[in-house]
């Protein structure tokens, strides 16, 4: 049998592709905000319903974009989950503030909103939660708590490309948003990121930043980087999107097959679906709590068969090496987060996945 990973990047016809690139051999303008660039930014604000996209190379570059662009002071404090990918931890840090993390809760596993207030201090300066394996934050409590104390929320929405939520497009929320378009993301540009944002003053500051800080012929006025996406990857971008709403409706397929194989298995819990939430279906996380195999004994043994899942997100960002001297560190402190990390796989999942590949996995996993 065939080697299912777990996922495939979603690419256009070899002909689309070839055909959309074309002029770029006679142009010659590879990089620096050309026409692919301008025309993916164009698609991107429309589909997502907002006023401003800044696309970047990656989607790490644009949260450390978005968050060099706050200029907070250095060492101020900045709410978030260790439930993530090491990016955000990272970008966080990798702009001059310091993590502090709150626990999630234990149903969609995004950040636990009754926990934040606790851990707002007078250094605190925003609040930057994660929408999780597309399971939306409540936006409405975090929100209000930003309000009341006067904190900016940038979301890290790396996951969370194309969901809506009552009717908004999850670009929409918070101050900013961050996507990543990576190859493994349910739309990729290859490589690639956003942030969406609706405050027409950040427009030339995060060109200007992801461009050496470069303001105009003579002026450099921020110490900025090289974070610009290239025309291959808006190329990439242009034709994926035009397709984005097919590859949903197959991951969708893929997930109900395995929700009628795995729903009701005793010491298997799956996500229920959000209420008002337009899924993205980017991810099947699957916990095992009790079940007759550990986590570790069912990653073995997909992997025997040629099957890779994934443990995501272990081990939490706040037991990394690189963190443990940082006060706020320490699994003991996100209890949840600990014992969800220890427990999730997250199974394959990509548009070509069929309902056969679902079923070979789930009889591995219930062991028929």
């Amino acid at each position: 049998m065939s080697k299912i990973n777990v996922t495939r990047s979603s690419m256009p016809s070899y002909e689309e592709y070839c055909e959309e690139i074309k002029e770029l051999w006679e142009s010659r303008w590879l990089t620096n905000m050309g026409a692919k660039h301008r025309q993916l930014q164009a698609d991107l604000e429309k589909y997502l319903n907002v006023p401003h996209v800044s696309l970047y190379t990656n989607g790490h570059l644009a949260l450390e974009g978005i968050l060099q662009g706050m200029d907070f002071p250095k060492g101020s404090e900045i709410i978030t989950t260790p439930f993530t990918f090491a990016s955000t931890t990272h970008a966080i840090v990798r702009s001059g503030y310091v993590p502090v993390f709150c626990d999630v809760n234990d149903v969609d596993y995004t950040i636990d909103v009754t926990k934040i207030e606790s851990l707002i201090t007078d250094k605190t300066v925003a609040i930057v939660p994660v929408h999780v394996y597309g399971n939306i934050c409540d936006t409405e409590a975090i929100d209000a708590i930003a309000k009341k104390h006067n904190l900016k929320v940038i979301y890290d929405a790396a996951h969370a490309f194309g969901v809506v939520k009552n009717g908004v497009s999850a670009a929409n929320f918070g101050y900013a948003s961050m996507f990543s378009f990576h190859a493994t993301k349910v739309f990729n540009t290859i490589e690639g990121g956003a942030v969406t944002f609706a405050d027409d003053s950040l427009v030339q500051l995060l060109n200007d930043i992801r461009n050496f800080g470069i303001c105009g012929p003579e002026s450099v006025r921020y110490v900025g980087g090289n974070a610009k996406m290239n025309e291959f990857q808006a190329a990439m971008g242009i034709c994926n999107l035009r397709h984005l709403g097919g590859e949903i409706e197959k991951r969708k397929a893929a997930v109900e097959q395995y929700r009628k194989r795995l729903s009701g298995v005793e010491g298997i819990k799956i996500c229920p679906e959000q209420e008002g939430v337009q899924s993205n279906y980017a991810y099947f996380p699957v916990v095992f709590d009790g079940y007759k195999y550990t986590r570790d004994d069912v990653f073995a043994k997909l992997a025997e068969n040629d099957i890779i899942a994934r443990k995501y997100f272990f081990p939490l960002t706040n037991s990394f090496e690189c963190y443990e001297d940082y006060p706020t560190a320490g699994t003991e402190k996100t209890p949840v987060a600990a014992y969800i990390a220890d427990r999730v796989l997250t199974l394959p999942l990509y548009a070509d996945l069929t309902a056969e590949d679902v079923d070979r996995i789930c009889d591995i996993i219930i062991g028929k």
